[in-house]
């Protein structure tokens, strides 16, 4: 049996935009015919969902990653129904905090969570979860780091002001459909309140070890059978597959799955230079076409760095539609070097998706640099360039 936690129904309203119009008002691109019966066939299309907003590129149903300044690198924000994949850091810290940016932005606006770890129980991994910024607060944390930073005093208070109009309104609870994107405390943990009255389910894989099931060879391993057993119920019995329709509001499904690729999944991908290659690949395309025909969206975080074969990671990169490298400063040079002494690492963009097309994307903005100052984590250009609208 799956390891499954779940604690209430998130909260958080939803909206419907109707296309407003008169009756006579037909025009030549207008479809014409009876009107369909029922309201759920009128404005389908069209109902709004907390915590989404339509890409203004292609129209795709978008949820923010949790890190406002990374939805902006990525166009808008993580495309529904795709893999977001993050290269891990070599000790796993700036990853695990995106993690728990990702999930803690469900939370906020009343999704559903699938939290997946060889390494640490979800019920675990969410009480470690990072709470929401109140406004006051993001602009003080705000003036604090801005205050810290060597730089000309004209200049801090111009990219300041800008960025306090970006900023939208913080709120410490669930909140309405019309608001993308929050601003998380790292040095403060999320309210119990809110993780009691979210809904998630776990899967926590040292569990399903001593159940027995027949491999055949060259197959997926036994914890990423069970992995795509328990995601794809979840997907059908919940009605996020749009088969069987959710009854009461429509919701996201926010999936989270920590060391993807780690020997703790039974993967030795990254113990030998050859490695399972074909389990962990075919994991990942079963997973893809979950998704795509789903109201669900996916980050996976992954210790490519322990991966000898480039051919491998190659693969890895094709099967998912998003792809972020975090390269840490600790234990290497640059933690010494005189150019990087108000960083933590780099920031590396590597795929950005193109939905529906052969071909991806790659960003313009190559020269990123990551840090983590008291409760902010922030994103900005190392080379002599700033990003303030990447404030996290």
């Amino acid at each position: 049996m799956a390891a499954v936690a779940t604690c209430g129904t998130g909260a958080g309203s939803t909206g419907s935009m109707v296309a407003a119009g008169g009756k006579n008002n037909v025009t030549s691109f207008q479809r014409r015919g009876p009107r369909a019966s029922g309201s759920d066939s009128s404005y389908s299309r069209l109902v709004s969902i907390a915590g989404t907003r339509p890409s203004v590129r292609n129209g795709q149903l978008l949820v923010s990653t949790g890190l406002p300044a990374l939805d902006q690198l990525l166009g808008g924000g993580l495309a529904v129904g795709t893999v977001l994949l993050i290269e891990e850091d070599k000790y796993n810290i700036y990853s695990s905090l995106l993690f728990k940016y990702f999930l803690a932005e469900g939370i906020i606006n009343g999704h559903t969570l699938l939290v997946a770890s060889a390494k640490e129980d979800p019920a675990d991994i969410l009480q470690e979860l990072p709470a929401p910024l109140l406004d006051d607060n993001v602009k003080k944390d705000f003036d604090e780091d801005a205050c810290n930073h060597k730089t000309a005093e004209s200049n801090i208070k111009m990219k300041i002001a800008w960025r306090y109009q970006l900023l939208p309104k913080m709120e410490a609870g669930p909140v309405s459909s019309s608001r993308f994107g929050h601003y998380y405390d790292a040095s403060k943990k999320m309210p119990q309140e809110l993780i009691e009255a979210s809904k998630w389910h776990g899967f926590f894989s040292p569990e399903k070890s001593s159940s027995t099931l027949n491999i055949e060879p060259c197959s997926l391993t036994h914890g990423y059978i069970k992995l795509l057993q328990f995601i794809q119920n979840i997907i059908y019995e919940e009605g996020f597959d749009g088969s069987n329709p959710q009854k009461k509001q429509k919701n996201i499904l926010r999936i989270g799955i920590q060391n993807l690729g780690s020997p703790l999944w039974g993967d030795d991908i990254c113990c030998t230079e050859n490695g399972n290659s074909h389990s962990l690949t075919k994991f990942l395309y079963v997973l893809r076409g979950l998704l795509r025909t789903s109201l669900s969206a996916c980050m996976i975080t992954m210790p490519t760095h322990l991966i000898q074969n480039k051919a491998i990671i190659s693969r890895v990169t094709n099967l998912s539609d998003t792809v972020v490298g975090l390269e840490s400063f600790i234990g290497s040079e640059r933690e010494t070097n005189p150019l990087y002494k108000d960083y933590h690492g780099l920031i590396h963009i590597r795929q950005i998706p193109r939905l529906n097309n052969l071909i991806y994307d790659v960003s313009d903005v190559k020269d990123l640099a990551f840090k983590l100052k008291k409760k902010l984590f922030t994103i900005e250009g190392w080379r002599g360039r700033s990003f303030p609208n990447l404030k996290i």
